[in-house]
């Protein structure tokens, strides 16, 4: 067992917060030749991780914060993993008084990128240095090679970079590129995470829309399924998630000996992320919409009784598709990936709306790069993002890459048909609809807007601009608009223009 004495300091870093992920951090970091001290405010924990999982490791169990800090070498680093909100802010309170100046406090929880804000502003009041870091790839990722995305204080970069970048998921041809790099000052670490997980959402939806389609239309079975989604991660969709969709197909239940997929209930959870971005996209004033009707999506889901009721009494047009299942099972490929672009594109698009408005310089290169591995977004397509930035670094839009404006204009037909027959079949397919819905508002030079504006400017002086001049202007549309018909000349408001030139 590791020891728990107050010997002389000599761990690299402390680790509070032991369920699975704090151990499996940990046991990765002392895997790459540094010492860990680790502390849980439940210190059986402690106790059974040194015992059971951490046994013989290099690893240093405390009982107390005060204990923990004490074997840390200086300047010390304080890695928290616990739960986000008030129990950050409050472990925080109790490491305050074992500090100073120069010590690092991060943290790896699911934090709000503007509780992040406030932390670094009255950690670095303090003298100390703080960073907010985004830690994507689940309990595996978390073990061997997670996806790290630190901000905060920059100060505190040189002393946590070994450590972290040690510990990272590798990419490139050599497997030696770290998905961890610098991100940016304050919340920036926790802004990229969350948009990550928004993203996530996106790309999950579009994948269970896909399956929807595949079994309800094409009629194939989960040994079809496992088959297509196999063939889709051996091309341009090949992914993490892809790969984990194909496995899910081929596990039974042990129990009824059932594939599970079809045993699990159709409501899906949450855990807030994928919100906050949706909600920060509205203060913005960005049209993140694939990742919003995701958000949404997840929320109806969970309507399971009120959409049991519904399904009782509301129709639809029913399912009679007489086509071919091999062809289906391509367009719904290129509609996928299309729609997967144009979530990508609002997600780099709202980092780029965030980054303007916070005052951040951020590589969307380098970010690209640090989901190319370990988290759970990790795809073969990130290499394109990055090749998209390297080659523009202030492209307006990763539609309006070249790569990428050729996938979505080769995708066109299929992906209009798979929309188009989900809902000629009443097929719910929110996310394939809003990526199609956005291509084409981003894609159209002049929208119905100048409708909206000349109604907003008719019942409350809003103003509006003009094509023709500059200005803002404000009409008393009253006075100058046509006089309605009296009563006695119209029976309806929609006479027929025929009707109207007889009078």
């Amino acid at each position: 067992m590791a020891n728990t004495s107050s010997a002389a300091e000599n761990c690299d870093i402390g680790l509070i917060g032991l369920a699975v992920m704090g151990q499996n951090l940990a046991l990765n970091i002392e895997s790459r030749g540094y010492c860990v001290a680790v502390f849980n405010r439940t210190t059986s924990v402690v106790d059974t991780f040194l015992a059971e999982r951490a046994a013989d490791r290099n690893i240093v169990g405390c009982h107390s914060i005060e204990e923990l800090v004490g074997r840390l070498s200086r300047p010390r680093k304080v890695m928290l993993m616990v739960k986000a909100g008030p129990p950050v802010d409050a472990v925080i309170e109790q490491l305050l008084p074992h500090l100073e100046p120069g010590d690092v406090i991060i943290d790896g929880g699911n934090s709000h990128f503007e509780d992040t804000r406030r932390r670094w502003r009255d950690i670095e009041a303090r003298g100390l240095l703080y960073v907010g870091m985004g830690v994507s790839g689940g309990e595996e990722g978390a073990l061997h090679g997670p996806s790290l995305m630190p901000g905060g204080s920059p100060e505190a970069w040189p002393l946590i970079q070994p450590i972290f970048q040690a510990i990272a998921a590798k990419v490139g041809p050599n497997h030696d590129i770290p998905c961890c790099e610098w991100i940016g000052p304050d919340g920036a670490g926790h802004y990229v995470k969350m948009v990550h997980n928004g993203i996530e959402y996106g790309d999950m939806q579009l994948i269970g829309e896909s399956y929807f389609l595949l079994k309800h239309l094409a009629g194939l079975t989960n040994e079809q399924l496992y088959d297509v989604f196999d063939a889709w991660n051996q091309g341009e969709l090949d992914s993490y998630l892809i790969e984990i969709t194909r496995d899910i197909f081929s596990v039974k239940d042990p129990e009824t000996g059932r594939y599970l997929v079809d045993l699990i209930l159709d409501t899906a959870g949450s855990k807030g992320t994928g919100k906050w971005m949706s909600q920060h996209a509205l203060d913005l004033g960005v049209p993140t919409t694939l990742i919003t009707e995701a958000v949404y999506a997840r929320y109806l889901s969970a309507l399971k009784e009120h959409r049991v009721r519904a399904a009782e009494t509301l129709q639809g047009p029913g399912i009679s598709w007489q086509g071919d299942p091999q062809q289906l099972i391509e367009q719904i490929r290129q509609a996928l990936y299309a729609s997967k672009i144009c979530s990508y594109a609002q997600g780099f698009f709202q980092l780029q709306a965030a980054a303007d408005q916070l005052n951040w310089t951020l590589d969307y290169g380098t970010i690209a790069l640090l989901w190319r591995g370990g988290c759970i977004i990790r795809a073969r397509f990130l290499d394109r993002i990055k090749e998209a930035f390297d080659a523009d670094p202030r492209l307006e839009n990763l539609l309006l890459a070249p790569y990428f404006a050729e996938v979505v204009q080769r995708s066109q037909p299929a992906w209009r048909e798979v929309v188009a027959t989900a809902v000629r079949h009443g097929i719910w397919v929110p996310a394939f609809s809003a990526a199609i819905a956005y291509y084409d508002g981003y894609r159209t030079a002049r929208l119905p807007a100048n409708l909206l504006q000349a109604q907003r400017d008719y019942f409350g002086a809003h103003t509006y601009q003009r094509v023709d001049r500059e200005g803002t202007f404000h009409t008393d549309w009253l006075s100058l608009r046509r006089p309605p018909r009296p009563a006695s000349a119209s029976s309806s408001a929609t006479d027929t223009p025929a009707e109207d030139e007889s009078r």
